[in-house]
């Protein structure tokens, strides 16, 4: 344990490769910036970082990109960023209790998240967006679309199980036993945990990766907030049904992995039914809950498709 924590500081790969993706989005014209969303109450501070434009352009449609659990938003969106801001001010927030982002608040649901997005784009004067949302990203968007209909145009959801049920776990639709167990596959703290995450996520998965760089993702990647993203877990699941869930009015584009061993495709085409006519799924094969990743290209054009060419 303390031989990999000295060479991490000698050289931390994780920490580069973040370091990369911060001057790639400074160069697609996006600045970090953290907003205190308090309202002066010392009480119950909250704050949020963002990745928002340099110099965002009113007469251009705004595209919010919402991460999920994981690495950050910029290893999520960083090979797709630069296919949007030309048409888009963009905008790359960090939920709470992930990055730069936290509240001394007690609320973990997904709907408290959605508000405080909205007053963080509120805060940066965006009346109107477009929403992208990465499995818990999705959740959100999901809650912000309901909660804010006159505010968001259209919306992806990627592999976001938003129509599950706490029974769902006791059915036995998931590959995972508990929830016990799923947090600690999704909050991964040793090694084995997070190439159990990475099994779980992608349908050819790397192998053989050294320990060291496992301890070190987890080092830069996973050490913060860990009893907080714990409970926006068990948020997510505790007392869910969907007779419960709101459907959304937004023109919807749902985008799934075919082989998604963390939330199946049954909830992608739950998702579809109770959404409605509004929403379309498209099911990407050979791809697992890591679709934006594992088959980068092909959910780019899906995406590219749905905001740009069906206007």
């Amino acid at each position: 344990m303390f031989d990999h924590l000295k060479l991490l500081r000698c050289f931390s790969f994780t920490a580069s490769r973040d370091w990369l993706l911060k001057q790639s989005f400074s160069n697609a014209g996006l600045r970090s910036v953290t907003t205190d969303l308090s309202h002066g109450n010392p009480l119950a501070s909250t704050s949020m970082h963002c990745w928002i434009p340099k110099s965002p352009n009113r007469s251009k449609p705004n595209l919010l990109l919402l991460h999920g659990f994981g690495a950050n938003a910029m290893w999520q969106y960083g090979e797709h960023l630069r296919a949007f801001t030309g048409r888009f001010n963009v905008y790359v927030p960090d939920l709470l209790f992930f990055g730069l982002s936290s509240t001394s608040e007690p609320n973990r649901s997904e709907s408290f998240q959605a508000r405080c997005l909205m007053r963080l784009m509120e805060a940066h004067g965006v009346e109107r967006m477009n929403v992208v949302g990465i499995s818990y990203g999705g959740f959100v968007g999901y809650s912000l679309a309901a909660q804010f209909p006159e505010k968001v145009e259209k919306i992806v959801l990627c592999c976001a199980g938003v129509c599950l049920e706490e029974k769902d776990m006791e059915d036995g639709l998931f590959k995972v036993p508990n929830l016990e167990e799923a947090t600690g596959i999704l909050i991964p703290q040793t090694p084995e945990k997070l190439k159990e995450l990475i099994r779980f996520s992608f349908v050819k998965p790397i192998k053989g990766v050294p320990s060291f760089f496992l301890w070190d993702f987890i080092d830069v990647m996973c050490m913060e907030f860990v009893e907080e993203k714990r409970d926006l877990i068990k948020s997510i699941l505790k007392d869910r049904r969907l007779s419960d869930l709101p459907r959304i009015k937004q023109k919807s584009l749902i985008i799934w992995g075919e082989e998604d061993q963390i939330f199946p495709l049954e909830l992608g085409y739950r998702l579809k039914r109770h959404i409605g006519e509004n929403a379309e799924i498209v099911v990407i094969k050979k791809a697992g809950h890591a679709v934006n990743l594992e088959k980068s290209k092909e959910f780019l054009k899906h995406l590219k498709s749905f905001l740009i060419d069906c206007v």
